[in-house]
């Protein structure tokens, strides 16, 4: 497994088939704390929902879905209606727009509440997600490992996502790698995901 932390600015991770870009400190360590102290009040958390043949699971990690216009998500045999921005997440937002020049109308917002609570291989998909566009990830509380796996060759490249830290993947990403967030029984704190993205 090839591992690329720390990385420099603008530096893509994958060697190949896509474009993901890291930036350990977008947010400085105050801010970081203090979005993960709001938004872990502010935000309605409900625990997951999927469809797995046929039968309705609830997973241990919670999360939110908010968009403009109400816009739903559907992924996993569920949909979501979209909540209206808060002022917070509109801030974040707004800092990741002008990073990534690039407008988002929705957001995923999952909250692990420890090491025991991760993600399943998987990739960003959906129909209802623009084709190649780019999903903006920032993460808040614990660092976690995350690593991403092509879909043909299996080629596996890691990294770990800081608190403040923010992910860019864009062009075919989601084409051609599936990505994951393993457990680990050693990490005690949660950690926030702020997903944003770019919805037909």
């Amino acid at each position: 497994m090839l591992s690329l932390f720390p990385i420099s600015p603008d530096q893509n991770l994958l060697p190949y088939d896509g474009e993901v870009f890291y930036y350990a400190d977008f947010f400085t360590a105050q801010q970081s704390h203090e979005f993960l102290r709001i938004l872990t009040d502010e935000i309605p958390w409900k625990h997951d929902e999927v469809v797995i043949f046929g039968k309705v699971i609830q997973t241990l990690r919670k999360v939110a879905w908010y968009a403009d216009y109400e816009k739903p998500y559907t992924y996993s045999g569920r949909t979501k209606i979209g909540l209206p921005w808060t002022p917070t997440l509109l801030l974040i937002k707004s800092a990741i727009e002008k990073k990534a020049k690039i407008a988002f109308n929705g957001g995923l917002m999952n909250y692990y509440h420890d090491g025991n609570e991760g993600a399943s291989w998987h990739a960003d998909n959906e129909k209802t997600i623009i084709p190649n566009s780019c999903i903006a990830s920032v993460s808040f509380g614990a660092a976690r490992k995350f690593e991403f796996k092509h879909k043909q060759t299996e080629e596996k490249v890691s990294v770990t996502l800081a608190p403040g830290s923010l992910l860019l993947m864009q062009g075919t990403t989601q084409t051609h790698w599936i990505h994951a967030l393993p457990k680990s029984k050693k990490i005690m704190e949660p950690r926030l995901n702020l997903t944003f993205r770019q919805m037909i």
